[in-house]
């Protein structure tokens, strides 16, 4: 028979990872080195008017609750961090990392704390955990809280990507505490008072490179080899057939599990990519084990493409983590994980191999994606490399809203012989007239430009001629790759100028928006237009820092 929860009360606890790691042996919540120990006991701290902003119900139903109980008081006083079911045992993580490229020593969690594991009836495992409800021993100089803008950010962007298909950790809901935090947002010495909020997160793990990193840098192999046991047992259990946590692990199985992480990481930047996503922070610590997107910090989306962009205004001077350079860093940072891993292994070249592997697998992954954004059936490495390449040039020469031209080209249907009697601007012209609002800069489009990007149309129309694909069937298949709904950083700072005036129903018009960015919806047409002018450089749209 099947389970069906309906209320916080039928929600079953299986809290393994403080069952079967080392805990902190300390018990007080001050801030601290912790050694030995993958996590800290530690409450969150209650607030005086919590008040339910939104939730998700589709992050509900993983853990088989109802909308009636989402509506419900206690879902409100349990996931402000006032109230604690029976089962929940909070706990914040231990973890190191590297920071814009230099080890960082002990991080961990510092505004989030981790109510427990919550088995479906699917048998799916869900950890519970509330990003900004105080302070715990890793919030080294902070206070642990989180504003409202960045977590309505967090709360939309979480589910945005869901709904696009890119992997991530999820958002079940979104609460004011109705406290104020103070917060300097561009660390320039004018710090102001903002709205409190708190996000509850869902992942089947938090686990990140930097737990594993923490424990090698310290030398301390036996834990090491306890947590990569336990990742792989209950996160990983495919690789060895069974989650009996007892069993003794060889160097082959971390290898099988690095050589996974590295694929999952490879698949999760090509979605990146495929969106025009910028996670801005691309720091070890925000790198998750499971292939999954966490931490939305100073993220950002591309409106015109610019690969040389980021949002954060810390990486603003060397633009580490800037939107062309994503795969790269990715590489990195499992390289790093590699470091990590090693005294596991002992042996270098299986490991390098792996990382081969990583890349490999993005530049196949990429090719296919980049075939299926631009409609075709298979990617002819003689011609399409050239045909994507010249593309992207265009875009850097007239300034191109990357997500409203891929739309649009999916609409785009000429034949090879209309090229041969075009000879004016004028037609010139008319053939990009469907993709005009796909510009930023109406005056880049000199006549240079024109030749050059009728140039480039004519190309793609004999490329497209040569699949003899319908009309329809491309045009269908794009439609699924290329959305017509992203979540634009204007629509969200928008949203957050509203909350933070006390009206919330953006935020949820703009869940309801980003559920099928592949659909048409008429209602929001509004939201499937370019970064309009007034936010190129306003701050929240262009420009973020990791202030939360």
């Amino acid at each position: 028979m099947t389970i069906k929860y309906n209320s916080l009360k039928s929600l079953a606890f299986d809290n393994s990872f403080i069952r079967e790691l080392p805990a902190d042996p300390q018990s007080a919540n001050y801030r601290r080195q912790v050694f030995g120990a993958c996590y800290s006991i530690v409450k969150p701290t209650p607030v005086l008017y919590p008040k339910l902003i939104a939730y998700s119900k589709e992050a509900a139903a993983l853990l088989d609750l109802s909308e009636d109980a989402c509506n419900d008081d206690e879902f409100v006083q349990v996931f402000s961090g006032n109230r604690l079911l029976f089962g929940m045992e909070p706990y914040a993580a231990c973890y190191g990392g590297h920071q814009f490229g230099n080890w960082a020593g002990q991080l961990g969690d510092g505004r989030a704390i981790n109510l427990g594991e919550v088995i479906n009836s699917r048998s799916e495992r869900w950890t519970l955990q509330l990003k900004g409800a105080g302070a715990t021993p890793y919030s080294r100089n902070a206070d642990g809280l989180a504003v409202l803008r960045s977590s309505v950010r967090e709360f939309l962007c979480s589910e945005a990507m869901f709904h696009l298909g890119v992997p991530t950790t999820r958002a079940l809901s979104l609460i004011s505490t109705g406290e104020m935090v103070e917060r300097d947002m561009f660390y320039d010495g004018n710090p102001k008072d903002e709205h409190g909020a708190i996000v509850c997160r869902l992942a089947q793990s938090f686990t990140r490179f930097g737990n594993f990193e923490i424990f090698t840098a310290r030398n301390d192999i036996k834990t090491l080899k306890k947590l990569l046991d336990y990742t792989i047992h209950i996160d990983f259990p495919h690789l060895i057939g069974h989650q009996n946590i007892k069993e003794e692990l060889t160097w082959q199985s971390y290898l099988k599990w690095f050589e996974e992480v590295c694929i999952r990481t490879a698949d999760l930047l090509v979605e990146w990519m495929r969106v025009g996503f910028v996670h801005g922070v691309m720091n070890t610590d925000n790198m998750s084990a499971l292939g999954l997107t966490i931490d939305y910090g100073p993220y950002g989306w591309l409106d015109n493409y610019d690969p040389n962009w980021t949002p954060n205004t810390t990486d603003r001077a060397g633009r580490r983590y800037r939107f062309g350079n994503q795969p790269a860093v990715a590489h990195w940072n499992l390289a790093q994980l590699a470091n990590a891993i090693f005294p596991l292994i002992g042996d270098v070249e299986p490991l390098k191999d792996a990382l081969n592997l990583y890349s490999a697998r993005f530049k196949d992954r990429w090719q296919t994606m980049m075939r299926a954004k631009l409609g075709l059936k298979s990617f002819d490495s003689t011609t399409d490399t050239i045909l994507i390449n010249q593309l992207f040039t265009l875009f850097g020469i007239a300034e191109t809203d990357m997500t409203l031209f891929f739309r649009k080209i999916a609409s785009y249907d000429f034949t090879s012989d209309w090229f041969k009697s075009m000879s004016q601007i004028s037609e010139k012209m008319a053939l990009l007239k469907p993709f005009i609002e796909s510009y930023y800069e109406p005056s880049q489009l000199t006549e240079e430009y024109l030749f050059k990007i009728v140039d480039w149309f004519s190309s793609y129309t004999k490329r497209l001629e040569k699949d003899s694909r319908t009309y329809k069937d491309r045009q269908d298949s794009m439609n699924l790759v290329n959305p017509k709904y992203i979540l634009r950083n204007y629509l969200s700072q928008l949203a957050i100028d509203k909350a933070e005036a006390g009206d919330f129903s953006m935020i949820n018009r703009l869940l309801d928006m980003v559920r099928s960015p592949y659909s048409e919806q008429p209602e929001n047409e509004e939201f499937a237009v370019k970064r309009p002018d007034w936010a190129r450089n306003r701050a929240g749209c262009s420009m973020l820092s990791c202030s939360s």
